[in-house]
């Protein structure tokens, strides 16, 4: 493994940490390891890759295992993980799934005890509702769901929780952008006397955007098909935390589900990592001057957009925990339901298709596609109506997507 002496800035150790090219007869850059399971060089070392694998020891300093089996980790994937740390300020440690819904399950069903209740901002991603609904509720587990920005409900939901193990948080929500504030989160559980665990689903805005870890979560999840990937071209999830014996959990708990990131994504996936930060910055760039433009059409009753916040308490959470606004909007168009389909149906450039953070502009319909599970109370309650419309906003050229955004917005019809 490639050691560097002094300490490097993020641009720098995304590119060098994890690999040594010595080990890969000197390829500059890490090649894939397609391989399902490892040479032992001793008995030894077998004997004691298994007994860290089990928790039976622990591993001493930044030494490793050796590998065993690819479904336990393999070296793609420990040099993805490697490379994913200093992207996200104050981790230490990293594990890789495959897909952003694996890496999510993986931290329920890690976290969660019998007898133990999961807490969560509303809303959230379609497929974690669902989750909820159609997994971790049937199991057993009690859940209670909080508006979204409500940092009151929250607190006051932790602390009346009697055996709360997990608390999710996704900030912003997808798709309304209501922030949650981390920061009086984190309080709230340290001040509980079972101090459960602050998860953060960080996607919308992070790694360069939002810092979850350094405002006191102990976790913070990724669906790493977005941003992180960012071509739409594969599936993979992350999760990232200061304190390395919970990744070493939830790496356990990924042997059994077997849902660790294969050796072809990890390679794809960390080819892209050092060009996060510009493709990111490219794209709030864009999607600030397209919100605050569209936001004089006629067509449009709302654009919801960071930089358009009025909510004061709005206002205060987005200028204490995020950087920039990031690339993601919402409009509420006139015309309902019939307004947003007839907006879509006129995009050629930006793409009518579900997922986010990609090079490529995408706009969906959320209440009929990304959050149709939810039942008409939690549409209600999350705020999520027929007339909006989600855009991610891409790379290409802002006045572009602008032009084809007020056009689509022209063909809509008075009601």
């Amino acid at each position: 493994m490639a050691k560097i002496s002094y300490r490097v800035r993020p641009e720098t150790a995304v590119l060098n940490k994890g690999f040594d090219p010595t080990l890969s007869v000197g390829s500059a850059r890490p090649p894939v390891y397609r391989s399902s399971t490892f040479v032992f060089p001793s008995p030894e070392a077998a004997e004691r890759a298994f007994g860290i694998v089990l928790g039976k020891i622990s591993p001493v300093g930044e030494d490793r295992p050796d590998l065993i089996y690819a479904r336990l980790n393999h070296p793609n994937a420990e040099i993805l993980e490697e490379q994913l740390v200093p992207l996200e300020r104050g981790a230490n440690s990293a594990a890789v799934f495959n897909s952003g819904m694996a890496a999510i399950v993986t931290v329920m069903l890690s976290f969660l005890e019998r007898g133990g209740s999961l807490i969560y901002t509303q809303p959230l991603y379609g497929g974690t509702q669902h989750l909820i609904h159609q997994v971790i509720e049937p199991l057993g587990f009690a859940t209670q769901a909080v508006p979204a920005g409500d940092a009151r409900a929250l607190s006051e939901a932790i602390a009346h929780t009697e055996n709360p193990r997990l608390v999710l948080i996704e900030t912003p929500a997808n798709p309304t952008l209501m922030m949650s504030d981390i920061a009086q989160a984190a309080d709230a559980v340290r001040q509980h006397q079972k101090r459960p665990l602050l998860a953060v689903d960080n996607t919308l805005l992070g790694p360069t955007f939002q810092h979850p870890l350094n405002l006191g979560a102990d976790l913070v999840i990724y669906s790493a098909t977005k941003f992180l990937g960012g071509f739409s071209d594969l599936l993979a999830g992350a999760i990232l935390a200061a304190d390395p014996e919970l990744i070493q959990t939830l790496t356990g708990m990924r042997a059994l589900l077997g849902n660790i990131l294969q050796a072809d994504e990890c390679w794809i996936l960390d080819s892209r990592l050092s060009t996060v930060a510009l493709r990111m910055n490219r794209q709030s760039k864009n999607a600030q001057r397209i919100a605050e433009q569209l936001a004089k059409h006629p067509n449009v009753r709302r654009v919801i957009y960071p930089s358009l916040f009025i909510d004061p308490e709005q206002i205060r959470i987005r200028d204490a925990q995020t950087d920039y606004p990031g690339s993601l909007l919402s409009l509420e168009v006139k015309n309902g339901k019939t307004g947003a389909f007839e907006f879509l149906r006129h995009l050629n450039i930006a793409k009518n298709a579900v997922s986010l953070g990609a090079v490529e502009s995408l706009v969906c319909h959320p209440m009929t596609t990304t959050h149709s599970e939810l039942s008409a109370k939690e549409f209600e309650a999350a705020g999520i109506t027929e007339s909006l419309v989600r855009i991610s906003v891409g790379t290409e050229h802002w006045r572009d997507l602008l032009d084809e955004f007020s056009r689509a917005l022209d063909q809509i019809q008075p009601s």
